[in-house]
């Protein structure tokens, strides 16, 4: 339940209407505030010059608030457009799921709900200016305080269509993409690596009883979509209390169909209506990926930038390039943490649960398969993926992790023999993939 309460906040915070919504509420809050206080000091107001506080009649208050609140919801509006073009340039250029990022973007929430709940603060002060026979009251306070908003908003404004303009920029897609990768690396691996870790977490031999595959059945997904979440400490209080093993069929980021295996348990006799149920909840299942338990999705994101720039149409190796090297920032950090194990046991040391995990060599083929098969007649871009190769094996100390660098250095050098007509182009590759060879301490076979 914590897994899932915590995936929810985390989708609330980054959708566009839940900061929008909280300045609203807070307008709204200090709109009755400052109407109390002008009833407070209204006396006293009149009793003692307050220089800040408006001193106009009940018409030029209402003229200034009907102005000031016409003025937001009208700015807002033109927020709101330019918003779209961004998100439809950026969608068309860098792809629909970059949106993501435009959308999640603190600036641009804060922006509109500044517009909006300065528009709202203002029509709830209009409706107590008064000014009839009957009596009349003019909330000075509350009124110099929506003067101040509308400077604020004005403010805003300016620093709004600067931050679009930056946003749009490549190196600026890029680097959040690279910030929501690091976030994700921190939150799913969050302990360094250490000396005594360098063998891996990851056997031949998972754990599981000699006749697991014999005495298993599996657990049928009642539902279709990708997994954004999954509770595994629920799974493991599932089957220590039901006295079984289970081991998962898919994992986070994985796209599942109603019908199709989401874990294996063993004895088979233990599944049941209910344990399948059970078991289906512990599942988030989503329309879409996000990164919350996928860090590949992240790099999916960042790969998707590199492939449109090197599309014919677009024809950017330099925006590739940029992409590679944050690429190979985010391997690096990987390598020096310690993933966890797929193995999960229960409090009294008994196995109980074997995840599905994500290794480092997982991550690496989805950030550099694509790249290479698509830019295999860039030399820059090979170049450069092999020089990320290269930064990345400095601080790889795991033989598996070693073990993928090189592999993706044969696959560059082999698809760049192919598919580069330039002899010079060629020795270039071959000098960067020499390169990679030696940092790891090997020789060419």
């Amino acid at each position: 339940m914590r897994t899932r309460l915590s995936y929810y906040w985390d989708a609330l915070q980054t959708s566009y209407w839940f900061v929008p919504a909280v300045l609203n509420v807070l307008a709204a809050i200090v709109a009755v505030a400052m109407i109390s206080l002008d009833h407070q000091i209204q006396d006293a107001a009149r009793k003692t010059d307050v220089w800040w506080i408006y001193g106009g009649g009940p018409e030029g208050a209402r003229a200034v608030m009907s102005t000031i609140a016409g003025s937001m919801i009208t700015v807002a509006g033109v927020v709101f457009s330019i918003t779209i073009v961004a998100l439809s340039l950026a969608s068309g250029q860098f792809g629909p799921r970059l949106l993501r990022n435009f959308i999640r973007d603190r600036s641009n929430q804060v922006v509109l709900g500044t517009f909006t709940g300065t528009f709202i603060y203002c029509l709830l002060v209009l409706r107590t200016i008064l000014g009839t026979d009957n009596g009349q009251f003019v909330p000075g306070a509350a009124v110099a305080l929506g003067i101040v908003l509308a400077l604020l908003s004005l403010g805003v404004l300016v620093y709004f269509i600067h931050h679009v303009a930056i946003l749009i920029q490549a190196h600026q897609i890029v680097a959040a993409v690279s910030h929501e990768m690091h976030d994700t690396i921190d939150r799913l691996w969050p302990d360094e690596l250490t000396d005594a870790a360098h063998d891996g977490d990851f056997v031949d031999d998972d754990g599981l009883p000699v006749n697991f595959d014999q005495s298993t059945a599996w657990v049928p997904s009642h539902s279709s979509g990708y997994i954004a979440a999954l509770e595994v400490d629920r799974l493991v209080n599932l089957a220590r209390n039901g006295d079984f093993v289970m081991r998962l069929a898919a994992r986070p980021g994985q796209f599942v169909i109603a019908g199709s295996p989401l874990a294996h348990v063993s004895p088979k006799a233990v599944l049941d209506d209910d344990l399948s149920r059970s078991v289906n909840e512990a599942f988030l299942l989503q329309w879409q990926r996000t990164p919350y338990q996928d860090l590949e999705f992240t790099v999916d994101q960042m790969v998707e930038v590199a492939l449109r720039a090197l599309s014919p149409g677009i024809n950017d190796p330099f925006t590739a390039i940029v992409c590679v090297d944050w690429l190979s920032e985010a391997l690096g950090r990987l390598a020096g943490r310690s993933i966890p194990s797929p193995r999960l046991y229960d409090d009294q040391g008994k196995l109980r649960v074997v995840t599905r995990a994500v290794t480092f060599t997982d991550v690496t083929d989805a950030a550099f398969n694509q790249i290479r098969q698509y830019g295999s007649s860039s030399a820059s871009v090979m170049i450069r993926l092999l020089e990320a190769l290269a930064r990345i094996a400095y601080v790889a100390r795991r033989p598996e992790d070693q073990a993928a660098l090189v592999r993706h250095a044969h696959l560059v050098r082999r698809a760049c023999e192919r598919d580069l007509p330039e002899v010079d182009d060629r020795n270039d590759v071959l000098e960067r993939y020499n390169a990679v060879l030696r940092v790891l301490n090997m020789s060419e076979t």
